[in-house]
């Protein structure tokens, strides 16, 4: 598997699993109707932040990653990421490595640390590949998320130091 900068000719492979999971409602906090123009402008993020694409060795793209800064100003030394893998290719290791290059990324960028704000707590996937990585729940803001299947559940702040 490779890891490369995802460009605009990504987005039209990216963009179907993009919007299957955003309009699914389990794990992210986008608008369920998200237009494909409007999600292009929130996912492909210019410098200094990055965008990138986990492809396998006939070039598919397997799933994707966005990285920045998790606030401004005073707050700038912590970093942000999120991360989206194609449903025809999970269970492959895609976001244990996409969620590594993040970790590599932001020490490289001279982060202090990695805050995910709002990890719904039934995402058991990512919130055990998370805390697999090192990353601790600090807090669960309670009923955060309303979950088409669950009702209102709790999202999780997650962090870890680099």
């Amino acid at each position: 598997m490779l890891i490369r900068e995802a460009t605009e000719a990504d987005w039209p492979v990216i963009w179907p699993f993009f919007h299957d999971i955003t309009a699914a409602g389990e794990t992210f906090t986008y608008p369920f109707d998200l237009g494909r123009d409007e999600a292009r402008g929130w996912w492909l993020l210019p410098p200094p932040d990055r965008t990138v694409v986990a492809v396998d060795e006939a070039g598919t793209v397997l799933g994707t990653a966005k990285m920045n800064a998790n606030h401004h100003g005073n707050g700038a030394h912590v970093a942000s990421a999120s991360y989206m893998v194609d449903p025809a290719h999970r269970h492959r290791g895609v976001g244990r490595a996409l969620c590594e290059h993040t970790l590599q990324w932001a020490r490289e960028q001279g982060y202090r640390a990695m805050q995910f704000n709002a990890v719904v707590e039934t995402n058991l996937p990512a919130v055990a590949l998370y805390r697999s990585l090192g990353f601790e729940v600090l807090g669960t803001l309670p009923e955060g998320f309303r979950h088409p299947r669950h009702g209102y559940v709790g999202l999780h702040i997650m962090h870890r130091a680099l």
